[in-house]
């Protein structure tokens, strides 16, 4: 079998939550399924890293689809064309995206569809392109997957799927994500807080993602214990960040707030796991990768209460509202006095992480596959 995959987001070291997924998934059907031939569709140049096996054969299309417009036209003509020409027996889109003017067998991962519920969190066409085509795509797509139970019951509803024909397909973690030595926890709060302990936040600056809350919550939480403990965010720049940057600079306690910029896994894994506890707030989750990546860590966590993250995380969290600021503080106040709590988190999160590994993501997505082709 001749399966072509978009992997547009398989980018050198910028993989974030899909391109993680995408990664994770694809270096093991690759190598476990020697028997078919794998077509990686990129939108630019590729690195050799991510040609996993003997069997993958890389194309280049055009043009670099970074914009709706230029979305279209890739998925449209591009792949679309390409796909038709190649005897092409399945396409595979770990984005979601699909072409839809074509008639071979797709299957579609969509992880989440936040742009449904939280349209104005995002700029204006690529609302648009998300709202008119995601339905669609979900329509055409032959079977889908998606990354939560939370995820697939949102999209039957949202957008009246037959959920017979959407698989869930969890997320793992890194491998590299452990608990650390005492000595490795030391250096690394002396590089990243000058030896001081600290919350963390891992992901990309979008809105849904609570950061301004969670400054604010931290800001109580400071007025309230006088705790020498800061406040590390760890991720990129995003649509939204000119609103979290003015939230910080009405802060009294700005200077304990300590920004990392985006780090690698090996980097990354240090940081987490020297951490005192996660804060998670984000009001609409499809999974949440750095969650699972913070049990594997044996750090506790301060959660929101919705979407996805109850379902990832189980026992393994202090749950608050996210929309509350009180509640979120609370949380960290919670954390930061109770150290049998966070013991007790840190326990219930070593049964709770046992449930996710990316084998059985990559087995559960290409069952998904399999019964595609059955149709």
């Amino acid at each position: 079998m001749r399966i072509a995959v978009n992997t547009r987001f398989l980018i050198k070291n910028k993989l974030e939550g899909i391109g993680w997924f995408t990664y994770e998934t694809l270096k093991r059907i690759t190598r476990w399924h020697p028997e078919h031939e794998f077509i990686f569709l990129f939108d630019r140049a590729y690195d050799p890293e991510f040609i996993f096996a003997s069997n993958i054969k890389p194309i280049v299309l055009r043009p670099q689809s970074r914009h709706p417009v230029l979305w279209y036209i890739w998925f449209e003509h591009s792949v679309r064309k390409y796909i038709e020409r190649n005897d092409v027996d399945l396409f595979l889109s770990p984005d979601g995206y699909l072409s839809l003017k074509t008639s071979i067998p797709q299957v579609a991962v969509i992880h989440d569809i936040n742009f449904y519920h939280f349209p104005n969190t995002l700029p204006l066409f690529a609302r648009w392109y998300y709202n008119h085509f995601f339905p669609k795509f979900a329509l055409k797509s032959n079977r889908l997957a998606t990354v939560s139970l939370f995820s697939k019951n949102d999209i039957v509803k949202s957008y009246g799927i037959n959920p017979d024909n959407i698989d869930v397909t969890y997320n793992g973690a890194n491998e590299l994500y452990s608990p650390l030595t005492s000595e490795e926890i030391e250096n690394t709060r002396k590089l990243i807080t000058d030896g001081k302990p600290y919350f963390i936040f891992v992901g990309a600056f979008n809105p849904r993602k609570n950061l301004i809350r969670l400054l604010q919550a931290y800001e109580l939480f400071k007025k309230a214990t006088r705790s020498d403990i800061k406040l590390v965010i760890v991720g990129d720049k995003m649509y939204g960040t000119s609103s979290m940057m003015r939230a910080l600079k009405r802060m009294s306690f700005k200077n304990e707030v300590v920004f990392t910029g985006r780090l690698q896994v090996d980097r990354l894994r240090l940081v987490v796991g020297s951490a005192l506890a996660m804060s998670y707030v984000s009001y609409y989750e499809g999974f949440g990768i750095p969650l699972l990546e913070a049990m594997n860590c044996d750090i506790p966590i301060v959660a929101s209460h919705c979407t996805s993250i109850p379902e990832v995380v189980g026992d393994a969290a202090f749950y608050v509202d996210p929309f509350d600021v009180n509640s979120i503080a609370d949380g960290l106040i919670r954390l930061c006095n109770d150290e049998e709590l966070r013991n007790k988190l840190i326990l219930n999160a070593r049964k709770q992480r046992d449930k996710f590994s990316w084998d059985k993501s990559a087995q559960l997505l290409f069952d998904c596959i399999m019964k595609a082709m059955d149709k």
